[in-house]
């Protein structure tokens, strides 16, 4: 059997945003019906990631937890964010045409580095379902991470339940 579901989330601007979508994978599992199988989490956004990973419980001043500032931190030293034009190749004159001719401004085509961040983590996580649970282990929740700081925008969030 296969189900699958999708929702929104709400992105902030100026930030990465984490998104906690634990629970809602679970709602979905548990509507599937199905018991046994695997559950796909997953963006078809570029600029977007989803990791398992546990609650660190503290949180840093900006108010991501304390991992995730981390991670943000990491990535900031090796993929700095886009701050100015020609920081990176991309976007190019053709991109930047492009995206005017669909409606898109020159800063937010400026999201080199949440590109490169996501191709980095991956779009996805595959969790292993058993007896209708997700086997996140003690401490997993699944976060959905927009990197794209350019500008708020809602994102879809996929998941499919695959198995018996």
């Amino acid at each position: 059997m296969v189900h699958r579901e999708e929702f929104q989330v709400q992105s902030n601007d100026k930030v990465c945003t984490f998104h906690d979508v634990t629970a809602q994978a679970k709602e979905i599992v548990a509507r599937s019906g199905i018991r046994n199988g695997i559950v796909v989490v997953y963006s078809h956004h570029t600029t977007c990631s989803v990791i398992t990973q546990e609650c660190a419980f503290d949180r840093s001043m900006t108010g991501l937890e304390t991992l995730q500032q981390d991670l943000v931190d990491v990535f900031e030293d090796w993929i700095p964010t886009c701050r100015r034009e020609g920081q990176y190749l991309h976007p190019g004159p053709k991109a930047l045409v492009f995206a005017e001719e669909h409606g898109e401004d020159a800063r937010g085509c400026h999201n080199t580095d949440a590109h490169l961040r996501s191709s980095i983590i991956g779009r996805n996580v595959t969790v292993v379902l058993i007896d209708g649970q997700m086997d996140l282990g003690e401490f997993g929740f699944i976060h959905f991470i927009d990197w794209d700081q350019t500008r708020a925008r809602k994102r879809t969030v996929q998941v499919m339940v695959i198995g018996e």
